[in-house]
């Protein structure tokens, strides 16, 4: 009796020894490890990607948002918010840009409320930039998987050109240049599809109408 209660003794004091071990190993030691390491060397990915602008942190490189001209009455949740034409515009969000709030709609593509949404947005989209609807991509019109993709098309950045030159007023031709300045190839060069940063497309376009 005296035995197993010995040996039982010896096997919890052994488990939980190897438990606070593994408990400062990979609960404390490790964390600060990779934390130290990604700090030194990968300090602005680590923090979140943040952009900056006049000294002020603007957003993110990885969250897209909203660009919105303000509401005309801020206490109004009704109230539906438009968008600025001074600006590029990014892709529709399900959830409005929130990081807190990822996730798409989950409508399938067949869906008739999905494509009656696509089809009402791709008249909103040909309308304000002045296009035919055949030229409005798909992107313009559909959310990403995330809900907070920061990036579109360069064809659909090429349809705001001539809204975007005119609000500011540009000519199209330095527009086009900040749009082809900005359009960003294929990852490894063959992964994903060319896309544009909306945030870094108009803090650069912003820049030029200060000039």
């Amino acid at each position: 009796m005296n035995n197993s209660v010995s040996n039982a003794g010896r096997l919890v004091w052994a488990a939980l020894r190897m438990l606070l071990v593994m408990t400062v190993v990979t609960g404390v030691i490790y964390p600060l490890a990779i934390t130290g390491v990604a700090q030194g060397l990968f300090n602005d990915k680590a923090n979140g990607s943040l952009v900056k602008a006049e000294g002020k942190e603007v957003g993110s490189e990885l969250i897209g948002q909203s660009w919105n001209l303000p509401k005309k009455n801020p206490d109004d949740e009704n109230e539906v918010a438009q968008p600025d034409p001074k600006w590029f515009q990014p892709r529709p969000s399900n959830s409005g840009y929130d990081p807190l709030a990822t996730g798409s709609s989950q409508l399938g593509a067949g869906d008739p409320t999905l494509v009656k949404m696509v089809k009402d947005a791709k008249k909103q989209v040909a309308a304000f930039n002045g296009v035919p609807e055949s030229e409005v991509p798909k992107d313009a019109v559909t959310g990403s998987a995330s809900a907070i993709d920061p990036h579109i098309s360069p064809e659909y950045a090429q349809i705001q050109v001539k809204r975007v030159a005119k609000a500011n007023n540009l000519t199209e031709q330095q527009v086009e240049k900040l749009v082809k300045h900005y359009t960003e190839g294929r990852t490894a060069g063959f992964l994903g599809e060319p896309h544009i940063n909306v945030l870094k497309l108009n803090l650069a376009l912003r820049d030029l109408t200060k000039r």
